[in-house]
């Protein structure tokens, strides 16, 4: 109860309030033309419109399920071959610059390889979603693993521990911090390249065809509209994560 009564005191309403005033004097004043900047509030009308009609949802929904499904198979692989690169200097070396050359490559440079390989569907939108997200968590993870405190991991020796119980209960809860980084930076990569996707590629519903949508038609409001919603939804991912970090985390830092 605590907890929630000082989130409530943090001045959170202050960048989306800042926001909306410099929007709402760039429309006033036609710092840009009304034909490329509509008011925020007509704007936030037609958002709050879309969610009450549900038309919204379905593309929000659609793009959420694509993010979660790329950004879980990003973990499930990215998590245990951090670990092993991390746990061995040599190994991290010998990979270390195959690792950083793709996580360096945009993935929207690798859309044409991965519809040549799954074609127009569902895979290949998950697929490089899911590779993008995938180096991050790797290089994050082996990061944390190798640089975990030297200290511990020493007097874990001295005291007789086998090298498996170290890395299990050392090195594995050293890392813990950074591979949560390494998580949040993942889904977010993953929502990114799956908005680009639906834009470009192309898909049945999702937050990125429908801002497409709008942009083709001219319709300013419901493109901007649909924007913020996929602001929202990134927020909300970091938020959740972030939150996650801290219930169970706690020791980041110390």
């Amino acid at each position: 109860m605590n907890r929630l009564v000082s989130s409530l005191r943090r001045p959170f309403w202050i960048g989306p309030l800042l926001i909306f005033a410099v929007w709402w004097l760039a429309a006033a004043g036609q710092w840009i033309s009304p034909k490329l900047l509509p008011d925020p509030v007509s704007t936030l009308a037609v958002l709050g419109t879309s969610v009450y009609d549900g038309s919204i949802l379905g593309d929000f929904w659609g793009t959420l399920q694509r993010t979660l499904a790329s950004f879980a198979l990003a973990a499930a692989l990215g998590v245990p071959v951090g670990i092993v690169l991390g746990s061995d200097k040599r190994i991290y070396g010998a990979l270390e610059f195959a690792v950083d050359f793709f996580r360096s490559t945009p993935a929207t440079a690798m859309f044409p390889l991965f519809l040549l390989i799954f074609g127009i569907g569902e895979e290949s939108k998950i697929g490089v979603a899911a590779f993008s997200a995938w180096l991050v968590i790797v290089f994050n993870v082996a990061y944390g693993v190798i640089n975990a405190r030297p200290g511990r991991v020493l007097a874990a020796r001295v005291m007789g521990a086998s090298r498996m119980r170290i890395f299990r209960d050392v090195m594995f809860y050293e890392s813990l911090p950074q591979t949560c980084v390494g998580l949040r930076l993942g889904v977010s990569y993953a929502l990114v390249v799956i908005i680009v996707a639906e834009m470009f590629i192309g898909a049945p519903n999702g937050m990125g065809r429908r801002i497409i949508d709008a942009q083709q038609v001219f319709d300013l409001r419901q493109m901007y509209a649909s924007i913020i919603a996929t602001g929202c939804l990134g927020y909300g991912l970091n938020l959740l994560f972030l939150t996650l970090e801290r219930r169970f985390v706690k020791w980041s830092g110390k």
